[in-house]
């Protein structure tokens, strides 16, 4: 059986699934079989795994930092948000049901034997499991039905060690105020600490370090420097939602929907030298002078159509098209291009039908069955190779239909309007087909680099080993595992 180890943080972003990440790559280069563990996941950033179901982004990425394929077991309970207090539940990489938080927090108990089922099976085939928690321990108002944190810790007896990020702010109260609010149980499963986030000389942080590890009683492991090269890995949760700016380079701009979903989509684009990101903001209007815009995934379509339009961004989205200029939608935002987006079941929220933005001519019914596959297609306009994945509910249909964006084993995939200029897609993870993203970026006059995504996406993991062996107490921290 595997040993284990737990990061948690001090609070939510303190940069747990990439200290993960880099130390599940830095052990792995040690010989280690690692495999990455999150018990309970919120996001809507999702991937899918090899055994057909989804798990979050982050644990993906920890897979790939492992050199193993992601599995659902990596992340048994995945909730996807719909609305500010509702989401969607997803067991073992399977719906189970749409929750409110009220109604979840009364279902979580049930979830424990599911999480160490899981976890049970990967200890059987690793030697190292790194599991990540969520958002904080510090949220003792949580505690009774905690599966992610405590809870988990206790149950499976895994030590934690406690990252807090100093970058913030605070960092000395936020852990000595943790050891001071939790069970005293649970502060004796904390063997250590890491600080993150360091920026300057962390000389200047010796004394802090020092009365925390006399306040707390716990081991210190290190101060991590901030890792300038994070910007180039995928980011999980929607906060970390960044622009590339670029100025005096070509204009993409993508909308930043409130239910966001899937947004690894541009990660390709945003580590393009030729290309100037820009994240259109709420209450912010749609740049004139770009290229194309991108309506990215959405876990809830009607209620970001509703947004969306709030924002005035249909009215934007015309003008961008009148004047000549390209519009993408991915997956929700192929659905928001259509002429009508129909829930008769209510599978997102209230059952209805909305009106879509009419760019294309295509309608869509959203129906209980989930789509969750990996796809190998081919562009239709270009002819080059697209590595993708599929992940959502409903059937898109229309006569726009007859100018598929790619074709999946020789289907139509997709639509492109008349004149050509709106497309919408249900690939997701499109433009890290490397071929694919330099012929599509051609279309619109941008140059594309030649360095391969993932061969970017892996040097970083590499670094983010190198620093982590460079400051942290890689040893000390694989000790505690047990």
């Amino acid at each position: 059986m595997a040993r284990a180890l737990m990061i948690q943080g001090a609070g939510s972003d303190v940069g747990k699934s990439l200290i993960v990440a880099g130390l599940a790559r830095a052990f792995t280069r040690r010989g280690l079989r690692v495999l990455p563990f999150k018990p309970q996941n919120m996001s809507n950033n999702a991937a899918v795994t090899v055994d057909g179901g989804e798990i979050g982004r982050a644990q993906a990425l920890q897979a790939l930092a492992a050199g193993v394929e992601p599995h659902t077991d990596m992340n048994p309970v995945l909730l996807k948000p719909e609305t500010d207090v509702g989401a969607q539940v997803v067991v073992h990489g399977k719906r189970i049901a749409t929750a409110r938080a009220r109604d979840y927090a009364t279902m979580k108990p049930s979830l424990m034997g599911a999480v160490l089922e899981s976890f049970e099976r990967l200890k059987a085939r690793a030697d190292l499991v790194l599991v990540e928690g969520a958002g904080s321990p510090a949220e003792v108002n949580l505690r009774k039905a905690d599966i992610a944190n405590m809870g988990f810790a206790r149950k499976a007896e895994v030590p934690v060690v406690l990252v807090g990020d100093i970058d913030r702010g605070g960092v000395i109260a936020q852990l000595v105020g943790i050891k001071t609010v939790i069970d005293t149980d649970d502060a004796a499963m904390i063997q250590g600490f890491v600080i993150n986030k360091f920026r300057g000389d962390p000389t200047l942080f010796d004394d802090g370090y020092k009365l925390i590890e006399q306040k707390t009683a716990w081991r210190g492991l290190g101060v991590l420097p901030w890792f300038p090269r994070a910007g180039e890995l995928p980011a999980e949760d929607a906060l970390g939602l960044r622009d590339a700016r670029k100025p005096g380079q070509c204009k993409i701009a993508c909308l930043a929907l409130s239910r966001i979903a899937n947004f690894d989509d541009l990660d390709p684009l945003r580590l393009e030298a030729a290309v100037d990101l820009v994240m259109v903001r709420p209450g912010e209007a749609i740049p004139g002078d770009v290229r194309l815009v991108i309506i990215p995934g959405s876990k809830s379509t009607r209620g970001d159509l509703a947004f969306l339009r709030a924002q005035g961004w249909h009215i934007d989205l015309l003008a961008h098209h009148r004047r000549g200029g390209h519009v993408l939608g991915l997956c929700g935002g192929y659905q928001m291009l259509g002429r009508s987006v129909a829930d008769p079941d209510g599978i997102e929220g209230p059952a209805g039908d909305t009106p879509g933005l009419g760019l294309l001519d295509v309608n869509t019914v959203m129906s209980p069955q989930k789509t969750l596959t990996r796809v190998a297609a081919v562009h239709t306009a270009t002819e080059q190779p697209i590595e993708a994945y599929e992940i959502h509910i409903g059937r898109t249909d229309g006569p726009d239909r007859a100018r598929p964006f790619a074709r999946l084993n020789g289907e139509p995939e997709g639509a492109i309007s008349r004149d050509g200029h709106v497309q919408g897609s249900y690939l997701h993870g499109l433009f890290a087909s490397d071929d694919f993203r330099k012929a599509y970026l051609a279309e619109l006059d941008i140059p594309a680099g030649d360095e391969p995504y993932m061969a970017r996406v892996e040097s970083a993991l590499d670094a983010l080993a190198d620093h982590i062996e460079s400051h942290l107490d890689v040893e000390g921290l694989l000790s505690l595992a047990r």
